[in-house]
């Protein structure tokens, strides 16, 4: 839990929300625990606002809350004030980046590979809802690419995963498509250095995600922007367990079409791996 600076600062209003604690900073932004109009309690999530970028962000952010799913996160309100977007959503008990932090700190290890498939296969069920095309959004028939799966964005409530931070998502209509390199370089796949979109490259941020829970991140050359001359090598995925590798491996293909048909597939292999290690333990 982030300290509050100041008395004042724990009693800003953001358009009739009080501020009560701070729960994270970001490179762009704070996550607040906050207080609504009619009393409940949210999240009061601010991020700095550019130019331009800010009614693409709110846009996709009010899009995507319209599209109901019990793994992804509730979405109340958006909004620019004071050159920040604003957004208020449901409160979590945190994300998996900090459950990780917390595994680390208390045991001195990464997450265990049965608690770590169990929650990435609730965030399969939510990804694979919006990557499909059968969203009507526009008047087109469209899937949705996340565009930055990352632990941070992989919420808790209570036992309940679910998807958060929609600013960057994207609308397809095609397998794939040109789209601009955003997101976060450590966990976007290669077609993102080349400027371009699949059906696959959320499932790919999965994969990194889950090696990154799992004790670090498969790549140690990735840019911090990103460059079209960038190719990523092979991954290096001596943190997993043998059973996990050609999984995650798969996942992690540099050709889309060649990682598996769906999130929830590859989530359903790592928890059977992950079960059957389990039980050869016993």
């Amino acid at each position: 839990m982030v300290a509050i600076r100041s008395l004042a600062e724990s009693e800003t209003l953001w358009a009739g929300y009080r501020l009560r604690q701070l729960r994270g900073v970001g490179a762009f932004g704070r996550v607040w625990e906050a207080e609504a109009p009619d009393g409940k309690t949210v999240a009061l999530k601010t991020v700095e606002c550019k130019s331009g970028i800010a009614t693409h962000e709110i846009r996709n952010v009010r899009k995507i809350s319209a599209l109901h799913h019990p793994h992804i996160a509730r979405i109340d309100k958006v909004w620019c004030e004071r050159r920040r977007l604003v957004f208020v959503m449901e409160l979590a008990d945190g994300s998996l980046q900090d459950l990780a932090e917390v595994s680390k700190a208390e045991f001195g290890q990464p997450m265990a590979a049965h608690l770590l498939s169990d929650y990435f296969g609730q965030a399969a069920k939510a990804l694979d809802f919006l990557n499909a095309r059968r969203h009507v959004i526009g008047g087109l028939r469209v899937g949705v690419q996340h565009r930055d799966i990352k632990p941070n964005n992989l919420l808790l409530f209570g036992d309940k995963v679910k998807l958060c931070d929609f600013g960057l998502a994207a609308m397809t209509a095609s397998s794939s498509v040109l789209n601009d390199s955003v997101g976060t370089p450590a966990y976007a796949a290669p077609e993102v250095f080349r400027g371009e979109l699949s059906d696959w490259t959320d499932q790919y941020a999965l994969a990194v995600s889950y090696c990154y829970l799992r004790g670090r991140l498969p790549f140690s050359d990735t840019p911090l922007g990103f460059r079209r001359d960038y190719i990523r090598p092979a991954p290096d995925l001596n943190m997993l367990d043998a059973a996990e590798r050609p999984i995650i491996a798969r996942a992690l293909s540099s050709t889309p079409q060649d990682r598996w048909p769906s999130c929830e597939e590859m989530c359903r292999t790592l928890n059977a791996a992950a079960r059957q290690k389990t039980q050869s333990r016993r």
